[in-house]
């Protein structure tokens, strides 16, 4: 891909004086990642040149920026879009398998917390004129996320259900438009009418997600674990689970420490016995 201009059209978006190729590596399956030493420190540049970059940086800034703040997203006039962040020298490991349970779990109850913490203000006579409430009630995202070049549908509805059907349709409706799978097609009618009763006397609680956490989404830094590539979405905290169980990364340590923090439901339970072929 494109790297002769890279560093000008750094220096040019951000602003900087002093720009050198650090290495390369890290992009993931369809990106192109650089490291840069720059005057604003390390900086790690993600690269693509597909039309659809711009709207999939975009998702993941913005994803990043729920979990934690991150630099910029630029266009690349060569085509394409860029995305710089903070430059982490990560390593790949499963060392820290409990700390990342027992965040992860944080993560998904952030959004309860401050469901809590909103009803208590409420009460309060303490309360600061135009106080902006952060809790979320709804199930979605306030803009567009892309699992690889896919973008997914995030508009906000108040009901799961609904919300994870929608999610699932627009998946095989890729599949019918690509490959006519009937099969597929009469399999989700059947399955489409069963979602329902999977969730029956169950609540469900948005939770702020990662989206696709799973093992090539997860190293370690300076003994700390750390996760990356989100498109994220506030949705049913074991949609995470099921990502990371379909794809693989979590030992039992993981899920010990997840579920000292999140009890694990009985549907759950089914389920990890179901894809353990118990």
């Amino acid at each position: 891909m494109y790297l002769s201009d890279m560093e000008d059209l750094l220096k040019s978006e951000l602003n900087l004086s002093d720009v050198k190729l650090y290495g390369e590596g890290g992009g993931g399956q369809i990106c192109q990642g650089v490291g840069y030493m720059t005057d604003m420190g390390h900086l790690f540049v993600k690269l693509n040149a597909g039309k659809g970059a711009r709207l999939m940086f975009d998702g993941e800034y913005e994803s990043l920026c729920a979990l934690q703040n991150t630099n910029t997203v630029f266009d690349n006039p060569k085509g394409g879009a860029v995305l710089v962040m903070e430059f982490l020298d990560m390593t790949g490991s499963n060392r820290y398998s409990t700390q990342l349970g027992e965040n992860i779990a944080r993560l998904h109850l952030h959004n309860e917390e401050q469901e809590k913490k909103s009803k208590l203000k409420e009460t309060s006579v303490h309360k600061a004129e135009g106080e902006v409430n952060s809790y979320v009630d709804k199930f979605g995202f306030h803009c567009t996320t892309c699992c690889g070049f896919i973008p997914q549908d995030n508009s906000w509805h108040p009901d799961w259900v609904t919300f994870f059907s929608r999610k699932l349709q627009q998946q095989l409706d890729l599949v019918q438009k690509d490959y006519h799978d009937s099969e597929a097609r009469d399999l989700w009618s059947q399955l489409q009418r069963k979602i329902p009763a999977y969730f029956k006397d169950i609540e469900v609680r948005p939770s702020l997600l990662h989206g696709d956490l799973h093992a090539r989404n997860i190293a370690e830094i300076n003994a700390e674990p750390v996760i990356f590539d989100p498109y994220s979405f506030y949705g049913h905290h074991e949609f995470e689970l099921a990502i990371g169980s379909l794809f693989g990364g979590f030992d039992s340590d993981f899920f010990t420490a997840y579920h000292s923090l999140i009890p694990m439901s009985l549907g759950e339970e089914i389920y990890q016995k179901q894809i353990q072929g118990q």
